[in-house]
C-alpha cells in the first residue's frame, strides 16, 4: 500500500473511533451529545449505522422534540471530499419520488477537530428500520417474507429505480452550487405550489416544511450543482440527420428539441438516466405505514452510462465500483470493467435481482456456504452467475422474475420498465 493511502486509511480509522467514542461516552454518561447546526441545537441519541467516512445518528431537536436521521460525512480532504459530499445532497434533491427518500436539510461546517470539514445531511428517521433488518428479524424468529407482502415491497423499490433510470433533465435550468464557508446548503423556501406537491408525495407534515424549507429546482424537480462535482459521464455524439444526442455504445436515442445552432430550447427535456449502484435491503427503509418502501444513500448514484474508452477508465471505474458497491450485490460488469463497453443503468437490474433473492432466502444469492465459509470467491461466483434457489414455498412465477435479471450480460436483462411490469404479472397470481 503506498504511503498517502496508508495515512488517509488510518485517518479514516482515527475518525471512526473519534465517532465510536463520541457515541459510546454518551451512553455511558447516559447524557446526549449535543450539536448546533444551522441556528438548532440536536441532542444526539444513538448511533443507528456507520460507513467509511460517516456516521448515522438519531438526532433530536432540543426545541421540538422531533427526531430525525442526521448523517455525518468527515471529509477530511477539504474541498474535494466536499464536492464529493455534495453530489449525495445533489442526487437527494433531484429525484422526487413516494419511495425515495427527501433530503429535510444540510450543512457544511468546520471539523472542530481536524483541518477538514464535515457535511450534515437530515433525513427522515423511519423507525421500522431497512429492509434487511426485517430480513434479519425474519432470520432470529424463523420466518419468512409472505409472498404478496414481499413482492409489493420489491415493486415500490423498483418505482424508485424508475424515477432515477428514466430522469429528465430540463434545459435551462438555474444550476445551484454548494454555499462556501459554514453556513447551510439550503436555498430560500420554495414557492407554495412546490410545498403542496412536496406535501402529496411525502409523509411528512407541515411542521418540518417550516423547519426545512425545500429549495426551487427545475421543472423536473431536478437540481444540479457545478460541474466539477458531477462524475465524468459517457461520451456523446451528434447525429447529422436529426440532431438527436445518440450514447455511443447503447441503441437508445434521447429525442430532445434543439434550436438551429444545436443547443437545448429552452424548457426542452433530456433523457438523463442515473443509476443507484448499490442497491440491497440494507438501502431501502421502510415507512411507518410498514408496508412503502424508501429507497435511500445515494452516495454511489451516478449518471448511468458510462463510456469505458481505455484501460485507465475501465480501473477507475473497477476501484469506484469497489469503494461504493456492495460485493455481494455489485453486478459482473463492474467487478471487471471491459475497454470498448458502456457501462449503464442494467448494474442496477442486477442488484434488484439480488435484493429479491435476499428478501425471499434472507441472503443475497453469492453470501452462500461455499463463499462466506469454505473460502470462496464472491467474485468469481457472481463472474459466472453461480448461485441456486433454496428449497421454499414461494411461486415458479417469482423464482424466474428473479432469474431474469441475474444474467451475466447486461444485454440479456430487462430493463425496470420489463421488470415492474413481469412484477405485476407475479402479483397477479397471488391475489
Amino acid at each position: 500500500m503506498a504511503f498517502p493511502q496508508l495515512f488517509s486509511a488510518l485517518d479514516s480509522l482515527k475518525d471512526q473511533a473519534k465517532d465510536a467514542l463520541w457515541a459510546l461516552s454518551s451512553c455511558l454518561c447516559q447524557q446526549s451529545a449535543k450539536i448546533k447546526i444551522n441556528g438548532r441545537t440536536f441532542n444526539i441519541i444513538k448511533v443507528l449505522g456507520e460507513g467509511g467516512f460517516s456516521f448515522v445518528y438519531l438526532a433530536q431537536d432540543e426545541t421540538s422534540g422531533r427526531q430525525f436521521a442526521l448523517k455525518k460525512i468527515r471529509c477530511p480532504t477539504g474541498s474535494d471530499g466536499v464536492k464529493e459530499a455534495m453530489r449525495e445532497v445533489e442526487a437527494y434533491r433531484r429525484f422526487r419520488h413516494p419511495n425515495i427518500i427527501r433530503i429535510l436539510d444540510s450543512a457544511v461546517v468546520q471539523d472542530p477537530e481536524g483541518e477538514g470539514k464535515i457535511v450534515y445531511l437530515f433525513l427522515p428517521l423511519y423507525k421500522r428500520g431497512n429492509l434487511q433488518d426485517a430480513i434479519n428479524a425474519n432470520v432470529v424468529n424463523g420466518k419468512h417474507f409472505p409472498e404478496q407482502d414481499m413482492v409489493r415491497l420489491f415493486k415500490g423499490t423498483c418505482e424508485a429505480v424508475r424515477a432515477m433510470h428514466e430522469y429528465h433533465a430540463t434545459a435551462g435550468s438555474k444550476a445551484q452550487g454548494p454555499t462556501s464557508n459554514s453556513g447551510s446548503s439550503r436555498s430560500p423556501p420554495s414557492s407554495s405550489s412546490s410545498m403542496r406537491t412536496q406535501r402529496q408525495q411525502g409523509d411528512h407534515s407541515d411542521e418540518e416544511d417550516e423547519m426545512f424549507p425545500h429549495p426551487e429546482g427545475d421543472g423536473e424537480g431536478g437540481y444540479s450543482y457545478e460541474s466539477a462535482v458531477n462524475v465524468p459521464l459517457v461520451t456523446k455524439h451528434q447525429s447529422e440527420e436529426d440532431g438527436d444526442v445518440v450514447f455511443d455504445g447503447d441503441e437508445e436515442v434521447a429525442h430532445i428539441q434543439r434550436n438551429e445552432n444545436g443547443h437545448l430550447e429552452p424548457g426542452a427535456q433530456e433523457h438523463v438516466p442515473y443509476a443507484h449502484r448499490d442497491l440491497k435491503p440494507g438501502n431501502v427503509m421502510i415507512a411507518d405505514d410498514g408496508v412503502t418502501p424508501i429507497l435511500m444513500d445515494f452516495g454511489s448514484a451516478v449518471k448511468a452510462r458510462v463510456r469505458i474508452e481505455n484501460r485507465s477508465q475501465a480501473l477507475l471505474q473497477q476501484d469506484i465500483a469497489a469503494e461504493q458497491s456492495t460485493m455481494a450485490y455489485r453486478a459482473p460488469e463492474l467487478f471487471d470493467v471491459k475497454t470498448g463497453v458502456t457501462l449503464d443503468e442494467k448494474v442496477d437490474i442486477w442488484s434488484l435481482g439480488c435484493t429479491l433473492f435476499a428478501l425471499a432466502y434472507s441472503h443475497s444469492p453469492f453470501e452462500n456456504t461455499q463463499t462466506t465459509e469454505q473460502g470462496g470467491s464472491i467474485a468469481m461466483a457472481v463472474l459466472n452467475a453461480q448461485y441456486k434457489h433454496p428449497s421454499s414455498a414461494y411461486s415458479q412465477g417469482l423464482k424466474d422474475l428473479i432469474d431474469s435479471m441475474l444474467k451475466i450480460n447486461p444485454k440479456d436483462r430487462p430493463d425496470i420498465n420489463q421488470v415492474i411490469a413481469a412484477t405485476d404479472r407475479v402479483l397477479q397470481t397471488l391475489v
